[in-house]
């Protein structure tokens, strides 16, 4: 049996800096027209509001408008949606992500490694656990942004089969973004899917892109140019990925460890 699995990426622009309802209106004429037989919606990294650090009050319950609205389309076009809120929950606030069910259910992650760069350990409390999740057959891990630079936390120790890394990766940086996503997918012997926000937001940032697919050999299978707004489709297919890992056997020979919480 070949279990695939149709993953649709939305690199979306900020359209109105930290006004919720204005960019969920934004994507919702956008995802008018998405094609019925998705299995996963991915979007950017605080989709709703911006990478807004330090401005508590933009923060959701886990009941709020964007919760919500993310269950209602998932509901509507019968797939997963995941994307990052900012989430204010038992009085602590998380760069949370969130994997929103046709049924009405919720999973989510909440953002282990905080950009200290931009202050943001000052505002968000500490994840101490990662998703993996199972769907179509997949096993997913569900990371963010600037997670992609600490391969241990992302490392393959649970045999999942893709790994997901929304992000704001801003220009400055995005080659760095560009090499470390391929090297995750090799390392990992998994499908490494990276989507990352596009425009400027108020603090003059410039986000490009570079949203991209990865095989398990660090091949692109998917990818948008510099500034490319839009959504994309992409098929993984778990025959083609365990096909190499039964030809190489990598996994099998990496190293135990333990990580301090």
């Amino acid at each position: 049996m070949n279990e695939v699995l149709k993953v649709q990426s939305v690199t979306d622009k900020l359209h109105i800096w930290e006004d919720a309802k204005a960019n969920i209106d934004s994507l919702n004429f956008k995802l008018k027209h998405l094609e019925n037989d998705t299995d996963v919606l991915l979007l950017p990294e605080m989709f709703s509001t911006g990478f807004s650090v330090g401005k508590e009050g933009l923060a959701e319950n886990m009941d709020g408008q964007t919760i919500r609205w993310m269950l209602e389309k998932a509901s509507e076009k019968n797939c997963l949606i995941m994307g990052s809120v900012l989430i204010k929950d038992d009085n602590k606030f998380f760069n949370r992500l969130i994997v929103a069910y046709p049924d009405g259910h919720l999973l989510h992650y909440d953002k282990r490694h905080l950009f200290s760069y931009a202050g943001e350990d000052k505002v968000f409390a500490k994840g101490t656990k990662k998703l993996i999740f199972s769907h179509k057959g997949f096993r997913i891990c569900p990371l963010i942004c600037y997670d992609l630079r600490f391969p241990v936390w992302s490392r393959n120790d649970e045999n999942y089969d893709v790994l997901i890394f929304v992000a704001n990766w801003p220009s400055p940086r995005i080659k760095a973004w560009d090499t470390l996503l391929k090297a995750r997918s090799i390392e990992n012997l998994c499908y490494t899917i990276g989507l990352n926000r596009v425009g400027i937001d108020n603090n003059k940032l410039n986000y490009p892109g570079h949203s991209a697919v990865y095989d398990s050999f660090g091949e692109c299978l998917l990818s948008f140019e510099e500034n490319e707004e839009g959504i994309k489709s992409v098929i993984l297919e778990k025959k083609a990925l365990q096909a190499t890992r039964d030809k190489f056997s990598f996994l099998e020979d990496r190293d135990d460890f333990t990580i301090n919480l």
